[in-house]
């Protein structure tokens, strides 16, 4: 359906369902039932009616993202569920679906069915291509599960791939890391996020730390860096701090997000912004089904300073031209000023009056960085 007036909207789903809850992941997740599984689907159903209801004459979906989780747990009859219920309950113009895909897992679904259903788009979580790291990770697949997943997601004719690359894991050695970095040229990947390992609250590496054989700071820094460089000499630009794609492979659903455009989050721990309203779900599958969980909103938002806030992390930085056309004025001059001071530092760039973006060695401290530009005074 041709888009006609209306704003896109993106549409984001979580399936919050492991076989095995890894020891890093602080995500919200359950373990995997079939039968809560259906429920959760007929819960999902109610949900996107009830939005569509308010939302569909006002947006035309152009992005859908089912993540997790485990998303291909749910299995090919109620992923079609999904899809057929937004199909029904909203305007659609679609230019991009995602699934996520973890290799152990790709056996439960047909890779061409997806592809009947208008998946144009299998994020991978490949962490890594050595089977030691894996281990340590907790991770269930091996990388020739890696490989085989890649095989079937290309032979059902699906050609955008993304892979996850996961920086900092124990064991991990700078020959290692780029071993994995060079299988995503070869693989034939469109796009690749490479995420350092972050030791979260909540988590069994949490109470582990002290016993895991991590990398110092410095190193940390440098695997990174490295990565970066890697990643452009192999093809992959970077367009955000953890995100490198080949040229028109960016993805569309992810740039709403840090483009403060509208997208809807549903199922437990899901997040949406609409309008500048920032609201979620909470982390409870049981409310989301049983009890139809209502919504918490966010702490009300200051647009300009969010929207500054996302676009430093994108390679191309904030940029005026975008930031007139988004709020009809110009970007302050404080930034400017307060940037200067970490471009003498190598931190940031800054073109007068017109962009600020961050340097590779910049992402390493974007979050102090982007809280000084913004608030100094």
């Amino acid at each position: 359906m041709a888009k006609g007036p209306f704003p896109s909207l993106g549409i984001y789903i979580h399936v919050p369902f492991c076989i095995k809850k890894c020891p890093y992941c602080s995500f919200y997740s359950e373990i995997f039932d079939k039968e809560l599984a259906v429920i959760y689907t007929k819960a999902l159903s109610r949900s996107i009616k009830t939005w569509g209801d308010r939302l569909a004459k006002q947006y035309y979906v152009d992005t859908i993202y089912l993540g997790g989780g485990t998303p291909l747990l749910l299995g090919e009859s109620n992923i079609y569920k999904i899809f057929n219920t937004i199909g029904n309950n909203f305007r659609l113009n679609i230019q991009e679906i995602t699934i996520e895909s973890n290799p152990g897992s790709s056996d439960e679904v047909s890779f061409c069915e997806l592809k009947k259903m208008g998946i144009n788009r299998v994020s991978i979580g490949m962490q890594s291509t050595n089977n030691f790291e894996l281990k340590s990770l907790g991770r269930l697949h091996s990388h020739k599960q890696t490989v085989n997943v890649i095989d079937k997601v290309r032979k059902a004719g699906i050609d955008n791939i993304s892979l996850d690359v996961m920086l900092n894991i124990p064991y991990q050695t700078k020959e290692s890391l780029a071993n994995t970095l060079k299988f995503c040229r070869t693989s034939g990947a469109k796009h690749v996020s490479a995420y350092m390992l972050k030791i979260e609250e909540g988590t069994q590496f949490f109470k582990l730390q002290n016993e895991l054989n991590l990398c110092s700071e410095e190193e940390q820094c440098k695997n990174y860096i490295n990565t970066v460089l890697l990643l452009e000499d192999l093809g992959f630009k970077q367009y955000e701090i953890s995100n490198f794609s080949k040229i028109g492979f960016y993805s569309k659903h992810n740039l709403k997000y840090w483009n403060i455009e509208d997208y809807l989050g549903l199922g437990p721990s899901a997040h949406s912004l609409i309008g500048y309203k920032r609201f979620y779900y909470k982390d409870s599958l049981k409310n989301f089904v049983y009890k139809d969980s209502p919504i918490v909103e966010c702490q009300k938002m200051i647009p300009e300073e969010e929207y500054t806030m996302l676009q430093l992390r994108l390679n191309e930085g904030l940029v005026n031209e975008k930031y007139l056309k988004k709020f009809g004025k110009s970007i302050p001059k404080k930034y400017f000023k307060n940037a200067i001071l970490f471009e003498k530092l190598e931190l940031a760039k800054v073109i007068s009056d017109n962009r600020i973006s961050l340097t590779t060695k910049g992402f390493l401290l974007s979050n102090r960085i982007i809280s000084d530009i913004l608030f100094n005074t």
